[in-house]
């Protein structure tokens, strides 16, 4: 079993899609890893030898931030918006879609369940 920057890839997938299951890893980056570890994309992960795993990881650890550490800094970009009373981190602040969407109609997902006001 491949076990990658604490994500166990699923066996029966190919590597270039199984190493997009580590958070901060697309198919372009895994493609890009594959190249530099000198490993075929038609490969199943559970045909990985330990070295190939090896390879794989020296490659993401060199070149990539992953997992743990990414999350910590999108969560630092985010809490750093709203310290600074952006436009943004206001948005985030309330729970409001940040990315310019209107709220009027739709937002539910952000907004949560509709709030009725004086219904009766």
């Amino acid at each position: 079993m491949a076990r990658i920057s604490g994500v166990d890839l699923p066996k029966k997938k190919r590597v270039e899609y199984g190493l997009t299951y580590i958070f901060g890893i697309g198919l372009k980056s895994s493609r890009d890893i594959l190249t530099k570890a000198g490993i075929s994309f038609d490969k199943r992960v559970h045909e990985l030898s330990e070295d190939d795993v090896a390879t794989i990881r020296k490659v993401i650890q060199a070149d990539f931030m992953v997992e743990g550490d990414l999350r910590k800094q999108v969560a630092m970009n985010i809490k750093g918006l709203m310290d600074l009373g952006s436009y943004r981190g206001i948005r985030h602040r309330r729970g409001l879609p940040v990315r310019g969407q209107k709220t009027k109609t739709n937002a539910r997902t952000r907004k949560g369940r509709k709030k009725t006001v004086g219904a009766a």
